[in-house]
């Protein structure tokens, strides 16, 4: 049995709304083991993206415990979130935000800046990582000379230069056609099975779900089902 590398225990959250509040998570439990190619899936408001960003230490439960790597979230500090992202998590969305005035190679490697890494370190990792994306040959080139789907599978290969235990991806194929989806889709599996790194998705893309060997059905800020899926065919 693979230990648990995420555990959210009775986890609320609530944001204020003009005089009340909304309830984005109403007393959520669950836990996603290392290597696990999840999903936390729904309609748009049901809570997917907020438990996302509280996993990802971008926020914290209102009640309730979120564990990360070990990390308890709400007992972070700033320095402390920002530690637990550089060093165990890897981002990706569906708008990949390149840096337009960097090539790939340097989009890629600004996530190796905050780490005490040599030049030819950093190098090997950037190289590699584009590698198992298959854009090693265009390093150089810059973000308006990529279409869409090269865009976001720089954005991967920024997640995974790091060697992440957990990636996490909110909609990560929102923005592309069905053939670069797929293709996005089959890299990422492949990683997730090569590298043993833990997947979260937040999606409500039939795509997406095609592939998930685990959908955590969210709505109205609750878990309705937590459904694993033996054998999903991906071809």
């Amino acid at each position: 049995m693979k230990e648990n590398i995420i555990t959210i225990e009775h986890v609320t959250k609530r944001y204020p709304v003009g005089e009340g509040e909304f309830t984005a998570l109403n007393d959520v439990n669950i836990q996603f083991r290392k290597g696990e190619f999840a999903g936390i899936v729904g309609p748009s408001g049901s809570g997917k993206t907020t438990l996302l960003n509280i996993i990802g230490s971008l926020d914290s439960p209102t009640e309730g415990k979120a564990v990360v790597m070990g990390k308890n979230i709400s007992e972070l500090n700033h320095k402390d979130s920002a530690l637990l992202r550089n060093l165990h998590l890897g981002f990706i969305f569906q708008v990949y935000n390149l840096l337009p005035v960097y090539t790939v190679f340097e989009n890629v490697e600004f996530a190796l800046l905050l780490q005490n890494k040599t030049v030819t370190e950093r190098k090997k990792a950037v190289m590699e990582s584009l590698e198992w994306v298959g854009l090693g040959k265009m390093a150089n080139k810059k973000p308006s000379k990529l279409s869409g789907g090269e865009g976001q599978r720089v954005a991967i290969a920024r997640a995974m230069v790091k060697r992440p235990e957990i990636v996490l991806a909110d909609e990560p194929t929102a923005n592309l056609d069905s053939a670069n989806a797929h293709a996005i889709l089959k890299t990422m599996k492949t990683l997730n099975k090569e590298l043993n790194t833990t997947f979260l998705f937040s999606t409500h893309d039939e795509k997406v779900m095609g592939y998930l060997e685990r959908m955590v059905h969210l709505e109205d800020g609750k878990v309705k089902q937590d459904e694993i899926i033996e054998a999903k065919k991906t071809e």
